[in-house]
């Protein structure tokens, strides 16, 4: 099948075309990001493979299928980008990866937490300039700290897995309780504001939907204890950022991990070094010594690409052969 991939970066390059080495799949790459202004590169092609900060909205998606395209091939979990309702109007039918590894994300979590923590970049760059001064360095002992982590899907349980690793005392919150792994695993359930309430650190793994966008805003900083840690892996808009702005300021978020931000696209993924960040809120995070933001490679390891582009190659394949598909995402 003819596919054009947009927002195409090297990394993913070698892993999709090592999964696409027998040439099954006609692959053409682009680097911009899809949105209206760019998809009549997309016409001819059936099948559209989309990243995560592509813009699939009813305008784009209208001149997808005007150009040909049948089918959006997402190579992402989430699907917050596509408008799901303009796709069916249109006939086009789409899948997704809902999962590729949660091993990689999870341990992103515990490497941001431990890098605010012990703040292992600020000693890598004083050591380079060669101060070896420790003033300003100290952190605290994982264990004894109380986790909490909102959302318990795979990523979420193989987190607590790692943090009870760590001698740490772990509650958990869904609106789904999966019991069984609680005891299988010694922790718990517990509503939502115990977890701001009790948790010394906060590790965000929900969806983004209409009840969550922004369901960690003002009031939800001001339970939470003061100095807590919060790591945001899930998605942006999760958090409301100036809300956490003001939390930073005053001192009651005492570290803030962020691999995800809502108004990242366009910037997420760019390099924009020798340019002037326009983002006002975002360039505001990036002046606080104890807010860290990685720009969206939690899922950055070779095994979660390599399952990326299986799954992905597999569901265009399904779609193909007019086979069920495995990971379709439609309305409701």
């Amino acid at each position: 099948m003819k596919i054009a991939f947009f927002d195409t970066h090297p990394f993913e390059k070698e892993a999709f075309d090592s999964e696409n080495a027998d040439g099954k799949h006609e692959i053409h790459y682009f680097e911009p990001r899809l949105t209206k202004e760019t998809a009549t590169l997309a016409k001819g092609f059936s099948c559209v493979c989309a990243f995560a900060n592509d813009r699939l909205d009813k305008t784009t998606l209208t001149l997808l299928k005007e150009g040909g395209t049948h089918f959006i091939a997402l190579r992402s979990a989430g699907f917050n980008h596509m408008d799901l309702k303009a796709a069916s109007s249109l006939g086009i039918r789409a899948a997704r990866v809902p999962e590729y590894s949660p091993y990689a994300i999870a341990e992103h979590v515990v490497a941001m937490i431990q890098t605010l923590n012990r703040k292992t970049h600020k000693a890598y760059n004083r050591v380079r300039e060669g101060n070896f001064s420790l003033n300003g360095l100290v952190g605290f002992d994982l264990h004894g700290k109380t986790v909490g982590i909102i959302g318990t899907g795979r990523i979420g349980k193989v987190l607590a897995k790692i943090m009870l690793g760590f001698g740490c005392k772990v509650l958990l919150y869904d609106i789904k309780r999966d019991e069984h792994f609680a005891r299988e695993l010694h922790c718990h359930y517990a509503g939502f504001e115990d977890i701001l309430r009790q948790s010394d650190i906060i590790s965000l793994h929900v969806p983004l939907t209409s009840e969550t966008k922004h369901f960690i805003d003002e009031k939800a900083f001001s339970q939470m204890k003061r100095g807590v840690m919060m790591i945001n892996t899930g998605r942006g808009a999760l958090v409301d950022t100036k809300a956490l702005i003001n939390s930073l300021k005053t001192g009651h978020v005492g570290h803030a991990g962020l691999d995800v931000y809502e108004e990242e696209a366009g910037v997420f993924f760019e390099d924009l070094s020798g340019k002037i960040l326009n983002d006002d809120i975002l360039a505001r995070l990036l002046t606080f010594p104890n807010v860290l933001v990685t720009s969206h490679q939690g899922f950055l390891t070779h095994e979660a690409l390599s399952n990326i582009a299986s799954t992905t190659l597999k569901n265009i394949s399904e779609f193909e052969k007019n086979l069920p598909l495995s990971n379709e995402v439609k309305v409701g």
